[in-house]
C-alpha cells in the first residue's frame, strides 16, 4: 500500500509494522492451511537482493524476521520461499538454496521452496531432478506453486504436441522426488491466464483451452498421475 511504500520507517517501526501484519493475517487463518509463502520474489535473476523497502532498511534480516512471525502465528503450517525461473539448477536458485542452507543454520523456521514455474514451450530448464533433491536434502519441502507453459501464437498442432510434453516432463520431476508435495497450475482455462496482458503475441499457456476443452497437455498430466504409484493415505479436504 502506498502508505507503506510512501513512508519513511526505522528498522525498529519497519520491523514492527512487517511482524504485526503477519501475526493478524497469520492468526486469522491458523490452522487453517497448509503452507504459507512468507518471502516471495526476493532475487534477482543474478541471484542478488532485490531492491524493496524491505531490504533497503532491514537488509537481509527481513527474510528470518518473516519466518519467525509466520511461525509464531501459525506455528502448524509449512513455511515456503517462493520464485519464478528458480525450477533448475542456476544462479537465482543457487541464491535460494545458499539463503536456505543459511536460514536453518541459524534455527529459521523454513520448510520449503515454491518454484512458480512460468514457463515457455519447448523451453524446460534443465537439471529440474537435481534441483528439487538438492533442496529436499537440505530437509526442504518442494512445490510447483503457479505452473503454466506458454507459447507464440496462433497456436499450432506442433506447439501443443511439445506443450504436452513439457507439462509431462514437469509432472515428472515432481512425481520422481518424493519431496515435491504437489503442484498446482496458474488458473485451469486459457481464457483467465494472465499471460495475454503481459506477454504480447503469447498464450494458451494451460491445460484447458478458452472454451473449457482439455488440450493435449491435460491429457499428458493425466497420463503421468495414472501410472504414479500412490503412497501415504488421504485423510480428506479441509472443510472451513
Amino acid at each position: 500500500p502506498s502508505w507503506l511504500t510512501s513512508g519513511t520507517w526505522d528498522s525498529a517501526t519497519l520491523t514492527s509494522i512487517l511482524q504485526n501484519h503477519i501475526a493478524n493475517e497469520g492468526a486469522h487463518y491458523a490452522g487453517k492451511l497448509y503452507a504459507w509463502d512468507v518471502v516471495n520474489e526476493i532475487f534477482n535473476e543474478d541471484g542478488t537482493w532485490r531492491t524493496t523497502i524491505w531490504y533497503n532498511t532491514l537488509g537481509t534480516t527481513f527474510v528470518p524476521i518473516a519466518f519467525n512471525a509466520a511461525h509464531a502465528a501459525d506455528p502448524v503450517a509449512k513455511l515456503y520461499m517462493n520464485d519464478y525461473n528458480v525450477d533448475g539448477v542456476g544462479t537465482k536458485s543457487d541464491a535460494y538454496y545458499a539463503l536456505a542452507q543459511t536460514l536453518l543454520a541459524d534455527g529459521v523456521p523454513v520448510h520449503g521452496m515454491g518454484s512458480q514455474a512460468h514457463l515457455i514451450v519447448g523451453g524446460i530448464p534443465g537439471y529440474l531432478n537435481a534441483n528439487i533433491a538438492r533442496f529436499n536434502a537440505l530437509g526442504l519441502e518442494w512445490a510447483i506453486t503457479e505452473l503454466d507453459i506458454r507459447m507464440t501464437l496462433p497456436v499450432t498442432d506442433a506447439l501443443q504436441a511439445t506443450q504436452a510434453s513439457n507439462y509431462g516432463t514437469m509432472t515428472t520431476s515432481c512425481i520422481n522426488n518424493a519431496g515435491c508435495v504437489g503442484i498446482t497450475v496458474w488458473d485451469t482455462s486459457d481464457d483467465y491466464s494472465w499471460i495475454p496482458s503481459v506477454f504480447s503475441g503469447q498464450g494458451s499457456a494451460l491445460l484447458f483451452d478458452a472454451n473449457k476443452k482439455p488440450k493435449p497437455a491435460y491429457k499428458a498430466v493425466a497420463d503421468v498421475l495414472a501410472s504414479a504409484t500412490v503412497t501415504g493415505t488421504f485423510t480428506g479436504w479441509y472443510t472451513p
